[in-house]
This record gives structure tokens, sequence and C-alpha cells, in this order.
């Protein structure tokens, strides 16, 4: 039993990071002791994400102890004593169908490769605690309004602290968790090295999860404040904060990001000035068309894709991306063979490249879940998070409604949650914050609709909304 780094696999830590870590647990409980459930909530999951180490306890025949999990069970713990009352108002519905198919599909990906029982159990309880407790708890504690507006402001706020720390790594390199934790989050230090300056880690497992989190963050900030719904923060101006968020986005040096958040502050805008969600659902269509495409035909349509984007990014950005299509294509092709539970864990999914030991590489969260879990797998995984989105525009809060300062957070935060699936065709980076929002969302969606004002309420700083609104539990 030991701690060790996710991105590198060496266990050289400082005291630091299992003192951190055993910690984290009666820390949430001490929140739960001192702020209303809702708020311990988000500011659990908040700090844990952002500034626990990259680290993992291994423990035999438990799921493995890392920054996730401790906030979940700490969380789970604080419910049993402060609110346990809690667990009494979730009532499984059609929504959730989705979600815990996909929690429950790796014990089926087991016993159809005769992997075995334990291997089972131990493989949903994995996929449970980073998948299905943040949706558990996202649908019994966000999901509200209200909690949304925290969720929303507490990513923003989140984002407003990593601000110096980006800056400092953007000017000396990714060594904050190596200062404060005793080694690199991330091996390959090149990766780092990105648009001719030092693209921020922090402490999270790679640039591009920093890069994507700002993004949510940018965005939020934008929003809450063109929507009223925050006009001070930190007795400071919503415009200077929200532009010092935009520069440290621009300087994170993620393309990917950029292209994310014009997506987003597009979709949003639009569904202002023309009071339509159909950009929305275009996005949607066009995330299960791609699946589609390229899973269950023969048109792979990779290539297709990198003639169009050859015109937009840099060389190296489309090499990169060529990279990671070669090896999709080979990935498909092999999970293809075992099309409806994949192929389970321990590298099956992997094709051999060469003799020497070359395998392919899996860098995107569709193509680990197709191969590993097969169709059954990745449609239940996409569903689950971009339903209760769709049925949040379809059917509760349509698009002339989202610049309503009530239903601004929840607006937004729907739209990161679909564009943090669009990232997931790229990237492979698991963030419980938006599984956490996707079961708000969902939460929210089986709840009789809240009452909307009907003129701009005036709205506070955040401290004093929490005051005026929140008494602290004793």
């Amino acid at each position: 039993m030991g701690f060790t780094f996710t991105g590198n696999g060496f266990p050289n830590v400082a005291i630091t990071t299992p003192l951190v870590m055993f910690l984290w647990i009666p820390v949430v409980i001490y929140l739960f002791s001192r702020f209303p459930a809702r708020k311990a909530v988000v500011i659990s999951f908040i700090v844990a994400w952002l500034f626990l180490p990259q680290a993992i306890l291994e423990l035999p025949g438990l799921p493995n102890y890392t920054k996730i999990s401790a906030t979940c069970f700490g969380i789970l713990l604080a419910t049993i004593i402060y609110d346990v009352g809690r667990f009494s108002t979730f009532r499984f519905s059609w929504i959730d169908v989705p979600m815990a198919i996909w929690c429950i599909c790796p014990f089926f990906s087991s016993l159809t490769n005769g992997l075995g029982l334990y291997d089972g159990v131990s493989a949903t309880m994995y996929q449970t605690v980073d998948w299905g407790i943040p949706y558990f708890l996202g649908r019994i504690y966000i999901n509200t309004l209200d909690s949304f507006r925290l969720l929303a402001t507490g990513m923003f706020m989140g984002g407003l602290s990593y601000v110096p720390l980006c800056l400092f790594e953007n000017r000396f390199s990714p060594q904050l968790h190596r200062i404060v934790y005793g080694d690199h989050a991330f091996l390959d230090f090149g990766q780092s090295i990105r648009l001719g300056g030092f693209r921020p880690t922090v402490f999270m497992h790679h640039g591009l999860a920093v890069g994507a989190f700002m993004m949510v963050a940018t965005l939020s900030g934008v929003w809450l404040w063109q929507a009223g719904t925050l006009k001070r923060l930190w007795n400071m101006p919503m415009s200077w904060l929200v532009g010092a968020l935009f520069a440290t986005l621009i300087l994170v040096r993620s393309s990917g990001a950029y292209g994310l958040f014009a997506m987003g502050i597009g979709m949003m805008f639009l569904g202002r000035r023309f009071r339509t969600a159909l950009p929305v659902f275009l996005l949607i269509f066009a995330v299960f068309a791609y699946l589609y495409l390229n899973t269950l035909t023969q048109s792979y349509i990779a290539d297709q894709l990198i003639d169009v984007l050859s015109s937009i990014f840099p060389e190296d950005r489309i090499e990169s991306l060529e990279f990671r299509f070669n090896n999709e294509e080979l990935l498909v092709q092999k999970a293809q063979q075992q099309i409806w539970f994949g192929w389970g864990g321990y590298g099956r999914a992997l094709v051999p490249l060469n003799e020497w030991g070359g395998i392919t590489v899996q860098d995107s969260l569709w193509i680990i879940a197709f191969g590993h879990h097969g169709i059954v797998g990745l449609l239940s995984l996409y569903v689950g998070m971009l339903l209760p989105v769709f049925t949040l525009f379809w059917s509760r809060y349509p698009a002339r409604q989202w610049f309503n300062p009530k239903v601004a957070p929840v607006a937004v935060l729907a739209v990161g949650v679909l564009l943090y699936m669009v990232d997931c065709i790229l990237n492979a980076l698991i963030n419980p914050l938006y599984v956490l929002a996707a079961g708000g969302i969902a939460g929210l969606v089986l709840k009789p609709k809240e009452k909307l004002h009907k003129s701009r309420p005036r709205m506070v700083a955040v401290e004093q909304q929490v005051e005026q609104q929140i008494v602290p539990q004793r």
C-alpha cells in the first residue's frame, strides 16, 4: 500500500501529500458542520479538484483513494452525520437510467470477456465512485436554481483563485505540484510547452484540464455578469474580474479551450438574441452523429475532419490530431469485434503496432468507453450526461429565459456540460464537477418548475448573498 502520482507512477512524495489526502475527509465533515449542506458540497468538490494532489493510494479490495473518492466518501459520511434525511429525497427516475447503466456496464464487460465476477464487481465499484456518486450527490444537493447559483459562482471564484497560480507557472513552468506535493503530476514535460511558452498544470493532471476548467469558469463569469446574477464580487466590479479571468484563459495556451469557449459563448448569445436553443440541439446531434459514424458504420470521418481543421489550426496541432485519429481508427476496428460490452480492462482493447512492443494510445474518453465497455457503455455515458441538458432546454427553461438572473447559472453550466462532452471526443479528462452538474440538472428537471421574477432582482456580492440567505448550521 502506498501513494503514487497518476502522471508518472513514482512514489517520490512530500509529507504534504498523505497529510492532505488523509485529512480531507475530516475537513469535508467540518465544512458540513460549519456551512449549509449545499454550500459544503460545492466547496468540497471545487477545492478538492483545484488544490488536492494528483495522487492515488492503492487499497487492496477497495477503490483507489483519490481526491475524487475522498471527496465523495467525505460528503456521504457527512450527510449521514448531519443531513441523513437528504437520502430519502432521492427517487430513481427515467432520467437516471443511462447513468445507472454506465456505472454497472463494467460488470457485464468483465463477465462477457471471462474476467470473472470479482473483476466485474471491482470495475463497477471504480466506475460508480468516479461517475455514479458525483451524479447522485448532484441529484440530491444541486437540484434548485439557488444551488446552481452557488455552483456557478463557486466555479467562477475557483477560476479566479487559479489566476495567480497560472501566471506563476506561465512564467516559471509547471512547478507548483512539485513544490507542494513533491513531484510533477505529469511526466512528459514537453507537453507543457505550447504556443511559445509554458502551459500551466497547477494541481491538475494535465494542462488541458486546466484549460478546460478555466474555459468554463470564464464562461460562467461572463454569463453571470451579463445576466445581472452577479454585479460585484469581493467588492470588485465583475468587469474587472471577468477580464482578468479571460486574460488568464488566453495564457493557459490551450487551443482546444479557446475553441470551446468561442463555441459556448456563441451558443449562449445566439440563444439570447434569437430566443432559440437550436445551436445547443444541433451540437448535441453532431456529437451523436460523430459517434455513430465512427462506431457503427465503416465511415470513419476523422480524415475529413482533419482536412477541415488544417485550414484553422497550426501544423503541429494538426499533426497531434492526426496521430490521435490514426490510433482511434485501429482502436475502433478492435472494439467492433466486441461491439456490445467491449473488451473490459487490462489493456485488452489496445492494438499492438509492431514487434518491439509499440501499442496504440487511448487519448479520448469516447474511445476508452467504446473499447472497454462497447456500444452499451459509450451510449449510456453520453446519454447520461447529455439527456439532462437536452431536457432542461427542451421542456424546462427555453432560451428566452437563459438571461433571467435566476436561470443564468444553470443555463451556463448546462452548456458547460455539453462542451465537456465535446472535449471528451478528443481528450480523456474525467472531471467530477461536470458529473455533479449533470446530476443536478437531472434533479432540477424532475422537480416542479420554480417561479421566476418577471423583473430583474437586485443582486449583491456573493459574501452578502451567503450571509443573508444562508444561516450556518450549528
